[in-house]
């Protein structure tokens, strides 16, 4: 039986006894079923997990005793971020999700002239706090030991003014593909991707004028939460940790 990993923003070290908030605590006794005397993997994405057991299973404050300190995650090879126009709910949550599993290190959500979804203020911070809970979802799933940034999002026009190094840009319009390309310099690249309906012609313009290259995969045409993921998993297999 696998052990439950559940990350916790907690400082952790061995011999450590964490007492667990309310919320941490329903969610392994109630929806994990936990109780005193069970296995648990803790991680904080300080880059370790922390071998621990349930002391107290009390449904509104459980507590744990951290017991053993893991070897650090290695870094990546190729530092990838995730530049996405922000999509309609379950397309954006896939998109991250996936994202997260296959090794992306930076996750910047986007504003732009096609997004359908508008968010301000409140729903903003809401929006935001269930994307952060996404990523750490699969951080859990996946065994990742370090947490991806991701950062507030942002007008496109407003994140091309800084624009990384390295960036790519998918658009089935584009000339080159990923085989045609040589390896990113510095070991980093930021992969470019609209929302619905893609990019709108100014900002696909702008973008290139940044100088991003447009690369296409494939014959076909993907959806938003598709595309994303393609390229990832081919610059994994070109560049990055899927060659280990």
């Amino acid at each position: 039986m696998r052990i439950p990993r559940v990350y916790t923003p907690e400082a952790l070290a061995v011999g450590a006894l964490l007492h667990l908030d309310a919320q941490g605590s329903k969610h392994l006794t109630q929806v994990l079923r936990l109780s005193a005397g069970d296995a648990v993997i803790l991680f904080n994405g300080d880059g370790r997990d922390y071998d621990a057991r349930i002391e107290s299973g009390r449904r509104d404050a459980a507590t744990i005793r951290i017991q053993q300190q893991g070897e650090p995650e290695p870094l990546p090879p190729l530092d990838i971020g995730l530049a996405l126009g922000i999509s309609k709910g379950e397309r954006m949550d896939l998109a991250l999700q996936k994202a997260v599993e296959l090794g992306v290190c930076r996750l910047q959500p986007l504003f732009t002239e096609r997004s359908v979804v508008r968010l301000r203020d409140d729903r903003l911070h809401r929006r935001m706090q269930h994307w952060r809970g996404v990523v750490i979802a699969a951080c859990e799933q996946s065994g990742r030991r370090r947490l991806p940034v991701l950062a507030e999002p942002q007008h496109l026009h407003d994140w091309l003014a800084q624009p990384p190094a390295n960036g790519l840009l998918l658009d089935h319009r584009g000339s080159a593909t990923l085989t045609e390309l040589p390896a990113p310099s510095d070991a980093a690249l930021t992969l470019l991707v609209g929302p619905e309906g893609g990019l709108a012609p100014q900002e696909r313009a702008a973008a290139l004028a940044q100088g991003f290259t447009a690369v296409r995969l494939g014959p076909r045409i993907m959806r938003t939460e598709t595309a994303p993921l393609a390229a990832i998993a081919a610059i994994q297999t070109l560049w990055g940790d899927f060659r280990a």
